[in-house]
């Protein structure tokens, strides 16, 4: 990939992006295929894979929560989905940076992801049937985004858009 000679004069940390990246062995290739067929055929016929590996963001979404908790209750809300996303994302760009392709695209596969579940829990707030962990007293929890979409006053707006982003994923409600 080349980067435009004006953009990596006021970026040179983007050079290394032209280097080519690590060279992958077969068996790491087809360990690497036969891993997200694996995932993403689970899924697909309605296994639970998946949700073995929401439970890594569990502790990242709710740690998201208490790192924001003094820039505001609406902040403090949303900084545990904006974890949640950030964590996968940055790593994504470290393990770029580095040419590692297996790590970036693992990485970026779990970005991705990880918009099924907040998709899920977006569409939940009107009901709020699906059982959550929460940072505290369970009793003060509140549903992050029944408060976020309720402080945004968009609530029928943003429901629907939260249905039409899981349908688009491909999940059921």
């Amino acid at each position: 990939m080349e980067i435009p000679a004006a953009l990596s004069e006021y970026f040179p940390f983007l050079d290394v992006l032209e280097q080519e990246w690590e060279p992958v062995s077969r068996r790491t290739l087809f360990g690497w295929l036969a891993f997200y067929i694996l995932l993403i055929g689970n899924a697909a016929l309605g296994g639970n894979l998946f949700k073995w590996f929401d439970l890594i963001f569990v502790p990242i979404h709710e740690g998201g929560h208490l790192l924001f908790l003094f820039f505001g209750r609406w902040i403090m809300v949303a900084g545990g989905t904006f974890l949640q996303l950030f964590v996968p994302f940055a790593l994504t760009v470290y393990f770029a940076f580095r040419r590692q392709a297996p790590a970036t695209a693992f990485c970026a596969f779990f970005f991705f992801e990880q918009f099924l579940p907040i998709g899920i829990y977006m569409a939940d707030a009107r009901c709020q049937c699906l059982e959550y962990v929460t940072v505290g007293d369970p009793e003060m929890a509140e549903h992050d985004w029944f408060y976020l979409f309720l402080r945004l006053e968009r609530w029928n707006t943003i429901f629907r858009l939260a249905i039409c982003f899981v349908c688009w994923v491909g999940s059921e409600c």
